[in-house]
């Protein structure tokens, strides 16, 4: 059984052989293959928690070419780092984490962006149906309502009993909300809802203005089923996150907890969302603290 609960989740994986096992069952549901020639006649070596390949003498454990190989960290720190993302509506932050695993800052951080990095959604789905669009601003950080800092720009996109997507905009220029929107939003799309902000008659395409509704935000907040309120009320999580949870976001970083934002988002209805986040973990490359690190120009 995949749906996960915290109870099921200690009961189950708080033992290193455990997880082995579950990582084995995820990887190959239909027994071990070889990492090398993909020959199924493989034998385990128990003392090393190894497989030996028959075929081509390839030895490989469960974690080999993952984002779990090399390791410090048992695998239960991180079946609970995944659990404790997925669950937390508003996020975790490093502190946080650092608290409930017992380890150090640096350890929690590189932790939760590896994490992150694996819940990025390659190539998804373009939004259809009824589509509202909006941009909001997140400050770095913020004292007495004063933005401090860097000021990012967000566009928020959500297709009505759809998905989520948040991505960081270098300014809100129309023809770079325009690129956004033809990146998120297909030609299924039924209706476009925006505010009556001047971005967005110059962003729209000949075919978008004709499905184009909006709302005056100075006189209504909604008029029938014409709103922008439930794009707003995904900006309004994500701020609590950010307030409330990670407290500051550099601009470097944004776009990564918008990505971790949307994949909770999207999957609030899974119940099986911590077992296809751990597949994600074991299909995703690892992400070296040094690019983490490095200054923006030189980790574009």
């Amino acid at each position: 059984m995949d749906e996960m609960n915290l109870v099921e989740l200690i009961k189950d994986f708080a033992d290193e052989s455990k997880c082995r096992t579950y990582l084995e069952r995820l990887r190959w549901p239909d027994g071990v293959q070889c990492l090398e020639c993909g020959s199924a006649k493989v034998y385990r070596i128990l003392k090393r928690n190894q497989f030996v390949c028959d075929d081509c003498s390839h030895q490989f454990s469960v974690t080999a070419k993952t984002i779990f190989h090399d390791t410090h960290l048992p695998l239960w720190n991180w079946f609970l780092a995944v659990y404790l993302l997925c669950e937390s509506r508003k996020g975790m932050s490093a502190n946080q984490m650092k608290r409930m695993l017992h380890v150090s800052y640096k350890t929690a951080w590189y932790l939760c962006h590896r994490i992150r990095a694996a819940m990025l959604e390659v190539a998804p789905e373009k939004l259809g149906g009824t589509v509202e669009i909006d941009e909001t601003y997140v400050a770095g950080k913020k004292r007495r309502w004063r933005a401090k800092g860097d000021v990012s720009v967000v566009i928020g996109i959500r297709q009505r009993n759809g998905d989520l997507r948040l991505i960081r905009a270098e300014d809100v220029k129309s023809a770079t909300v325009r690129e956004i929107i033809n990146a998120n939003v297909g030609s299924h799309v039924e209706v476009i809802m925006t505010d009556e902000s001047a971005i967005y008659p110059y962003a729209l395409d000949k075919m978008q203005k004709n499905l184009h509704k909006t709302i005056n935000h100075t006189r209504e907040y909604a008029h029938g089923d014409v709103h922008t309120n439930t794009v707003e009320s995904a900006f309004s999580l994500l701020k609590r996150g950010i307030v409330g949870t990670w407290h500051k976001v550099s601009a470097k970083h944004l776009p990564a907890y918008l990505d971790e934002m949307c994949f909770r988002f999207n999957n609030r209805k899974n119940p099986f969302l911590f077992r296809d986040t751990m597949l994600k973990l074991i299909d995703s490359p690892n992400l070296e603290y040094k690019h983490l690190t490095a200054k923006v120009q030189d980790a574009a």
